[in-house]
């Protein structure tokens, strides 16, 4: 019986020592990040030294110093640096090249995937990612299709593939059609792009069932618009999982009104990272989605004082960079998201 006793408290002890080490991956869009070069390619006028907002070394330095405390701070909540960052709104890998040398980050020793997307304005997603933890194995920017717009262009889906703790993860970052024109006007968008990854889904999942598949983004709509429970097949509730469906760990900090970013007096949750089933149901005894620490929720939205406007007409909501052309100084006009998983 002793020996039963001991056996068992180091099973337990074992488990709640890999508990306390879980995997982090965030989300964060960064407000327009772009640099002071013009690129002719791109319509990327209104960030330049000689437009009306005056884009220049000085507010770049400042929007960088303030890209690394916010990325920095996520990984000082628990002292885990995110082994995934899905980013959006940044206009090319030198801008990014600039966050992973900056020297709070340095040390995570993060690595870029990025592609040039066919976005008018120049702005694409990527990732930063720590080979120490993620071994990637592949990587490809989708292009997005709305089939009613042959000819629209968008950001693609990004996608990145390999192994966590010897596990097959696929990533896909994305920042879905806004809601020019209205949200339900435009919604079509939005259902289509939410389709086209719930099918890259589905043929990776075909392809290995034990895939743990990540999608991360600014959606430009909430966990409870058809875009995402329809389109992408992300469900808010575990008991309305079905094989192949996507659960929201965010849908939860919606419905009690939680939100990433403020319009109108009202919060909005764009930012969302969903999960395959097979994070949540975890049949095969492997990775799974796990609550953040000290908290209800399996979804935890990043928000310090600092990153939060003080006074004002806009009191209360995320600290921009810009407003209109007056240069606030701040971060974003989106908090940062994240989640964890674990064995």
């Amino acid at each position: 019986m002793k020996r039963w006793f001991f056996a068992l408290c180091c099973v337990v002890s074992m488990a709640a020592g890999l508990a306390q080490k879980p995997y982090k991956v965030a989300f964060y869009n960064l407000e327009n990040f772009f640099d002071t070069i013009d690129d002719p390619d791109v319509l990327d006028e209104e960030f330049l030294p000689c437009s009306p907002r005056g884009w220049n070394t000085a507010k770049y330095t400042r929007k960088l110093a303030n890209v690394e405390r916010v990325l920095f701070d996520i990984a000082a909540t628990d002292r885990i640096f995110p082994a995934v960052i899905g980013l959006s709104e940044v206009e090319n890998r030198s801008v990014l090249e600039d966050i992973v040398a900056s020297p709070r980050l340095a040390a995570a020793d993060y690595r870029i995937v990025h592609y040039d997307s066919p976005d008018a304005r120049g702005v694409d997603v990527a990732f930063l990612y720590r080979p120490a933890v993620f071994h990637l194995q592949g990587s490809r920017a989708v292009r997005t299709v709305v089939p009613q717009l042959p000819n629209f262009r968008t950001r693609d889906i990004l996608t990145m593939w390999g192994t966590i703790d010897s596990l097959p993860f696929y990533f896909m970052v994305v920042h879905w059609p806004s809601r020019l024109g209205g949200r339900e006007a435009s919604e079509f968008k939005r259902v289509a792009v939410g389709e086209q990854m719930r099918r890259l889904a589905d043929s990776v999942l075909r392809a290995d069932p034990a895939t743990r598949v990540v999608a991360m983004g600014d959606f430009n709509d909430d966990p409870s618009d058809r875009s995402l429970t329809e389109g992408l097949g992300a469900r808010g509730r575990v008991r309305d999982l079905a094989p192949g469906d996507f659960f929201n760990p965010f849908a939860a900090m919606h419905r009690a009104g939680l939100g990433t970013l403020a319009y109108g007096d009202r919060w909005n949750l764009f930012d969302n990272i969903v999960v395959s089933a097979n994070m949540v149901e975890d049949a095969d005894g492997g990775m799974r989605l796990v609550q953040a620490p000290g908290s209800k929720y399996y979804g935890a939205i990043f928000r310090r004082p600092y990153m939060v406007q003080q006074e004002g007409q806009f009191k209360g909501y995320p600290l921009r960079t810009y407003v209109g052309n007056n240069f606030q100084g701040g971060f974003s006009d989106h908090f940062p998201v994240y989640i964890y998983f674990a064995r």
